[in-house]
């Protein structure tokens, strides 16, 4: 099969490499119909995963066809549909039995790091009975596979963690991906604000599109002083982080409201300064999370229902044979103006 290979910091290639095969009875093998890019695929190939060896195909998001299964698994059969969650749970461990799956003992955020991800044609996926969902044969795979990671990140990460409430002002810096998923969700507890900071004019409309209130733009303006004019010099009950670089966790320091909140969504590759100096009397909470995907019924639900359209979010599509083309593509948004890049296997 072909897959694509991450073979060292900034080096990565498509290959032909072996079908995977069965290695635990829980096992199923899924043949990959949809595929992303996700930004912890750049952090990755900058090197900023060390979990992550050179030989590993990459991917943690996708949805497709059952192939072979294992014979302990109850719950899919062979030409079933699924969706392929980026986390992978027993269902059983401590960590598991308290709802972080991305802790799971024997799983979590496992493909495309510490095991061959979804960026081929075939995938083997652990423990398949609690890391598959089912989904129709006539879904619309091309909205579903935003449901693999980023949707469910930017919504618990993101809005849960930041404790989004009716009423609330909400800053999000980054209009990324993942900050345009957080905003999109959101919107589901009707904050008052939702602002969007970023120095992308185009992400940044369609951030507005997508229902902010308020879109800063860093490059132009003084983000600290907007937010502070926007909220009466208070700053924001709920500040998310939905990029992964010192300078923006720092800026969220700094626009969070007392007794606020900081969501941290983005992969750090580097420190980050904490300036308790600042923020020892202001009864802040900073929060830190791995998606654990527990509300992905929710979300499969809310999309299905037609109340949230994540295929919005995609701008390029590609071939698997094209995937090349399509990480270039992605590593220079600012430029292609790229959001989510489809993959089709």
């Amino acid at each position: 099969m072909k897959a694509l290979v991450y073979r060292g910091p900034g080096k990565r290639s498509l290959e032909d490499r072996p079908l995977p095969s069965i290695v635990n009875q829980t096992d199923v093998i899924v043949r990959v119909t949809r595929t992303t890019i996700c930004g912890t695929d750049l952090h990755i190939l900058r090197g900023d995963v060390p979990t992550c060896e050179p030989g590993r195909i990459l991917g943690h998001e996708g949805v497709g066809i059952v192939h072979e299964t294992g014979s302990a698994v109850s719950s899919f059969k062979p030409g079933d549909h699924v969706l392929i969650s980026c986390i992978s749970s027993c269902g059983k461990c401590q960590y598991c039995r308290r709802g972080m799956y991305s802790h799971c003992m024997t799983g979590g955020w496992i493909l495309g790091n510490r095991i061959d991800g979804t960026q081929a044609e075939y995938v083997r996926i652990p423990h398949a009975d609690t890391s598959l969902y089912p989904i129709t044969p006539d879904a619309d795979e091309d909205a579903l596979v935003m449901l693999s990671d980023i949707l469910p990140t930017g919504f618990e990460c993101g809005v849960l963690n930041g404790k989004v409430a009716p009423g609330s002002t909400v800053v999000i810096v980054g209009a990324g991906p993942i900050g345009l998923a957080a905003l999109l969700t959101a919107q589901f507890y009707s904050p008052a604000r939702l602002m969007m900071i970023d120095r992308d004019t185009n992400r940044l409309g369609i951030a507005r599109r997508f229902g902010a209130t308020d879109c800063i733009d860093i490059g132009t303006v003084d983000p600290e002083a907007a937010v502070m004019e926007l909220t009466e010099g208070v700053g924001a009950d709920c500040v998310i982080e939905a990029v992964g670089v010192p300078a923006t966790f720092e800026l969220c320091e700094a626009l969070v409201a007392p007794g606020g909140t900081i969501a941290n969504i983005g992969v750090h590759g580097v420190k980050a300064d904490i300036h308790l100096e600042k923020l020892w009397d202001r009864n802040i909470t900073v929060t830190t999370r791995l998606v654990d995907t527990v509300s992905t019924p929710m979300l499969l639900n809310t999309v299905r229902s037609g109340k949230i359209d994540p295929k919005q979010l995609i701008t390029h599509r590609f071939k698997l044979a094209e995937i090349s083309a399509a990480y270039d593509i992605f590593g220079r948004a600012a430029d292609t103006h790229a959001l989510k890049v489809l993959i089709e296997a």
